[in-house]
């Protein structure tokens, strides 16, 4: 179909234009390629914040997941809501201590609380871990969505190299404001086509929303309530504290909080974000139409439930819209991706092991990083399988992990140690590394325990393990400088 390729190519196009474009004015050092001078006001870390709601995994992961697993996709609605209450508060104290010593990282933050580099490292060696399968999940699903919106006309490697190398070229150009721009454009092509999918096509194939969800539930009694166990009211209020806990714990997330001109821009941010992730539900209602009409799919292939309704439901020229929307909600939030991970390996790898690294150097370096960095992402992209949820969740599993420490740092008095802060994040993370590649559960590693505890997220495990590290190395450390002292 000719129209929906043009529709993709333009919008490729106008991405790495805008994105280009972006840099007029500013020189790139380092504070301004990575957090913007810290000159944001709200609109742009709004839609540098919003980024983080409206990705691929918008319209891919969450209608796939609805189409696939039914009421426990209800997790996704919840859990941006609740981080955006924990940064009320929490964000500006973080943007204060950034700004007062100029830190451009998430590392940099803890590595400078706890006036240990060690742990910057530590810390950065996690994250670019965890920033892999998220950039991984971006470009999955540009794949995904130009394959389906192009009716095949692209194949899914054309697409996914295309957008690794419009990503490359303006991150390295114009690096945060590049990302920024390209958000107006997302967000503002996200909104209208998430609201007319989830209204029109409920309507147009079932006769309303009501009598959607009727008749899904009379052919498929249960998919819309939370099972007794696996899955369960339990799971999800488990998960939403897991991802709630480590939704600004995620290092281009917090690089985005930096950008902000003042504390204030924060806690706009977070009274209007909740409502705006209230446009999540036509989301869901997408996946959930997509049920009885286009059956059968099964794992990976579920996210595609929302491109399957849409390519054999509305006209190419519609298609292609749809398609272009989608483009840049991997672009956006793998440009961001690309750039934080790049700035990890320069200035907290690269920095730490050459101390006299001035900062042009660091900033250099960061850009030579970026196609390395997309090269990795473009390989694991094109040779794996994983379902675009269980890659969030991974990631998520990593992350989180850096929570503890970090508001504990917030406090003075805590008692936390930088080795109890490097303990309890590698404990964390090898934890969590192990029960995701093991296919662990918290039933299957306590079985005794009752069904509910039993059916809790077993990232669960791994964080507490975690706090207990911290908490009991930072007190026995604490007691040996304090014996050394007297």
């Amino acid at each position: 179909m000719t129209i929906p390729l043009i529709l993709l190519g333009l919008t490729a196009l106008f991405a790495l234009l805008l994105g280009v474009g972006a840099r007029s004015g500013h020189a790139m050092g380092l504070e301004e390629w990575t957090v913007g001078n810290r000159g944001f006001g709200f609109v742009l870390v709004f839609l540098l914040l919003a980024g983080e709601i409206y990705t691929t995994f918008t319209f891919l992961g969450a209608s796939g997941f609805a189409y696939g697993q039914g009421a426990p996709a209800y997790y996704i609605l919840a859990y941006g809501t609740i981080a955006y209450v924990i940064g009320y508060f929490m964000l500006p104290k973080v943007w204060a201590y950034a700004k007062q010593h100029h830190l451009v990282s998430q590392p940099d933050f803890l590595a400078h609380k706890y006036d240990s580099k060690a742990l910057g490292v530590i810390v950065s060696i996690v994250d670019i871990i965890a920033l892999i399968p998220y950039l991984v999940l971006q470009l999955t699903g540009l794949g995904i969505i130009v394959t389906a919106a192009g009716y095949g006309g692209i194949s899914n490697t054309v697409a996914v190299l295309i957008g690794a190398v419009v990503v490359t070229i303006y991150v390295v150009v114009s690096g945060v404001r590049g990302s920024a721009w390209t958000s107006v454009a997302k967000d503002i092509m996200i909104l209208g086509v998430v609201l007319f999918l989830g209204i029109y096509l409920p309507i147009h194939l079932y006769g309303g929303i009501g009598a959607m969800f009727e008749e899904i539930a009379k052919a498929k009694p249960g998919f819309l309530t939370f099972p007794a166990k696996g899955q369960s009211v339990w799971w999800f209020v488990s998960t939403v504290l897991l991802t709630a806990l480590g939704f600004f714990m995620w290092p281009h997330s917090l690089a985005s909080c930096y950008t902000a001109r003042n504390a204030n821009v924060f806690r706009k941010n977070a009274i209007v974000l909740p409502i705006y992730q209230l446009i999540l539900l036509f989301v869901y209602f997408v996946g959930f139409a997509a049920v009885l009409k286009v059956p059968g799919l099964k794992g990976a292939a579920s996210n595609l439930a929302l491109f399957k309704l849409v390519v054999a439901t509305l006209p190419p020229w519609v298609v292609g819209i749809v398609g272009a929307a989608g483009v840049l909600t991997a672009l956006v939030p793998g440009s961001m991706i690309a750039m934080t991970a790049a700035t990890l390996m320069s200035r907290n790898l690269y920095g730490a092991l050459n101390p006299q690294a001035s900062n042009d150097q660091i900033v250099f370096i960061a850009k030579c990083l970026v196609p390395v960095v997309m090269a990795i992402a473009v390989f694991f992209t094109l040779t794996g399988s994983s379902t675009i949820v269980t890659l969030l969740l991974v990631g998520y599993s990593f992350v989180t992990q850096m929570f503890p420490a970090l508001v504990l740092s917030l406090f003075p008095g805590s008692g936390a140690t930088k080795q109890g802060a490097m303990a309890g994040i590698v404990a964390g993370v090898v934890v969590a590394a192990w029960l995701t590649f093991s296919h662990a559960t918290v039933g299957s590693l306590l079985p005794f325990l009752p069904q509910p505890i039993q059916d809790f997220n077993v990232g669960i495990i791994a964080l507490i393990v975690n706090i207990v590290m911290l908490v009991a190395v930072s007190a026995v450390t604490k007691r040996r400088v304090v014996a050394i002292a007297e």
